[in-house]
């Protein structure tokens, strides 16, 4: 259209001494912030000299760029520092000022290593533990749900599985049911605990969009499990059993993964309290 100028993409460029994994995990924050911008990332990873710090700041000078990084020696980071000062590049720090923070608070100095792991906690294997528990009882597998702290109830595709197992990256075991047309959800999960169960759905359009992009990527020809009627009939047919559970039910259609499983744990959270909560009398 006359008179609207085109936003120029934003190169985001991740410099690390390491793989760079905690720049981009904020960078995919920060990119979600702006729905309608064009990025790109560009990552330097294993920067360790100050010649690795001016090719990337080398590369960014002059485009529409900022530099994120996360370097451990203060050397480093002083240095490149000025380097993107000098080059008049936009940049940013994710590591030196909370570590300088940190020491100051606690009084003990940071241990200054590129790439350190976090230590092998007791809720490191929590989530370990978790995220087999996860695999273990996925899609109605096995007769884990007494041990679950949470069960996630829905038709196919619903995202059940990508969401037990992230939630059991945050240390949650969770197993998954489906609802499926025509035959009985298993009898235990009628005695276990209501407050650990959880409803996903998802809109009828969606659902049939995403089974007929699996049926195409699996070149397979069931083209009943994409018709919309069929949709429309599992939804209903979830729904009815969701009610005879009597638990709340999540529609997953606009929401990411994150999101889906914070809302999850919430819910899961307030009914536990509610159920704990002593009688007013």
């Amino acid at each position: 259209m006359p008179g609207v100028t085109e936003q120029p993409t934003v190169e985001l460029h991740i410099v690390s001494d390491s793989t760079g994994e905690t720049a981009a995990r904020l960078v995919l924050a920060l990119e979600a912030q702006f729905p309608e911008q064009a990025f790109e990332e560009v990552r330097h990873t294993r920067a360790e000299t100050v010649a690795d710090l001016e090719r990337a700041v080398l590369s960014a000078r002059g485009h529409a760029a900022v530099v994120i990084y996360t370097l451990v020696d203060p050397e480093l980071r002083d240095a490149m520092r000025r380097l993107c000062r000098r080059a008049r590049v936009h940049y940013c720090d994710l590591l030196g000022h909370p570590i300088d923070a940190v020491a100051r608070v606690s009084g003990q100095a940071a241990r200054m290593t590129p790439g350190s792991r976090a230590p092998l906690t007791p809720a490191y294997f929590r989530r370990i533990e978790a995220m087999e528990f996860a695999v273990k009882y996925d899609d109605g597998v096995g007769a884990g749900l007494d041990e679950a702290d949470i069960v996630l109830v829905g038709v196919s595709r619903t995202s059940k599985t990508p969401l037990s197992i992230y939630l059991g990256y945050l240390g949650h075991k969770v197993a998954n049911v489906p609802i499926v047309k025509g035959i009985e959800p298993p009898k235990e999960l009628f005695e276990l605990d209501p407050a650990k169960i959880v409803g996903v759905t998802i809109h009828a359009n969606r659902l049939a969009e995403i089974r007929r992009a699996r049926v195409r990527n699996l070149g397979a020809n069931n083209r009943r499990y994409a018709e919309l009627t069929e949709v429309y009939d599992e939804l209903d047919e979830a729904a009815a059993v969701q009610r005879r559970l009597g638990c709340p039910v999540i529609d997953i259609s606009e929401l990411s993964i994150e999101e889906t499983a914070q809302r999850i744990l919430r819910t899961v959270e307030g009914r536990k309290a509610e159920a704990a909560a002593p009688e007013v009398t």
